[in-house]
């Protein structure tokens, strides 16, 4: 779930937002508290020894900042905010870009969700823009039209998206050391539910790499990007999950999946990669997907590839 956040301070709002959230002692020790486990507001008030109210106002300034992600969950007293870090690095870069050098030499590449190459899905499914639906809900042929392009959600209950990133800029690198992709997702049940697993397979270049579990079709609060036209009782937001490939294996959020190297899935070699995503007719769990676009969900990011060299 954990991501690499870039920024240049030339965004002055997003930099600002960031310094803020990272300026006070509780809001640091908060990120150090959930680090590696997602706690809960009033947890997280007593390992502090604050009121529940002023944790409250913290994880408020931390989400919104989108260093944390919160979802609420049923508890003994009624809901309960469970909150989770989202990021696992950042980076602020200051000084214009020289000899043509990236900032920490990373090449980045946005794919909007309806810019896919190949598709075959089955219904339950649908497609939307930030403004409408581009088809009837559950209507496969939606999926072929040309404002398809649009898309900032997706969801079908089994088979796949193929999106195919040019290699073009990659070829160039003299050393590459990772390729990332980083995209929000979760789960597809009707309406919401935040406990219904999925396993989401993955594959690269055709070849399986790795299934990825989601835990539920999140709802309950309203993703911070969602227009107002959606309506409460639909899905709201995913977590921002990543797959990076090395030269020593294949992670699925930090952790080993594949030993699928760089090398193995011959990244640089074709004019295009392929990256595939979708729920296998044999899952244990098919749960489905929805697939968030830069205007839908908690981050304003289409599927985006981060190549290191």
């Amino acid at each position: 779930m954990k991501e690499q956040l870039y920024l240049d301070l030339s965004d002055i709002k997003a930099s600002a937002k960031i310094a803020h959230a990272l300026s006070s002692d509780i809001r640091l020790q908060m990120i150090q508290l959930i680090k590696n486990k997602p706690l809960n507001v009033s947890e997280l008030a007593k390992k502090l020894s604050i009121p529940i109210s002023s944790a409250a106002l913290h994880i408020k300034v931390l989400e919104e900042a989108q260093l944390v992600i919160t979802a609420s969950k049923p508890g003994l007293r009624g809901s309960q905010k469970v909150c989770a870090l989202c990021v696992e690095h950042i980076s602020f870069h200051i000084r214009d870009e020289l000899s043509g050098i990236t900032p920490q030499n990373v090449v980045t590449e946005s794919m909007p969700i309806g810019n896919y190459f190949d598709f075959d899905i089955s219904a339950p499914c649908g497609i939307i823009s930030d403004t409408s639906f581009l088809s009837p809900e559950d209507n496969v042929h939606g999926f072929y039209l040309p404002e398809r392009s649009k898309a900032q959600l997706i969801w079908f209950t089994a088979g796949y998206l193929e999106y195919r990133f040019s290699s073009y800029r990659s070829k160039s690198l003299i050393t590459t050391s990772c390729y990332e992709f980083t995209f929000e997702i979760c789960s597809e049940a009707p309406g919401y539910c935040n406990e219904w697993k999925s396993d989401i397979t993955l594959w690269i270049n055709y070849k399986k790499i790795a299934t990825l579990q989601t835990l539920g079709d999140y709802g309950g609060r309203r993703g911070q990007l969602n227009p107002e036209w959606w309506d409460d009782n639909n899905t709201q937001f995913g977590l921002l999950h990543s797959l990076r490939i090395t030269n020593d294996g294949c992670y699925i959020d930090n952790n080993y999946a594949s030993e699928e190297t760089i090398t193995s899935l011959e990244l640089s070699k074709h004019p295009f990669i392929s990256f595939k995503i979708g729920v296998e007719p044999n899952a244990a769990y098919r749960g489905g997907l929805n697939l968030f676009g830069e205007k839908f969900g908690d981050y304003p990011q289409n599927i985006v590839l981060r190549i290191s060299f």
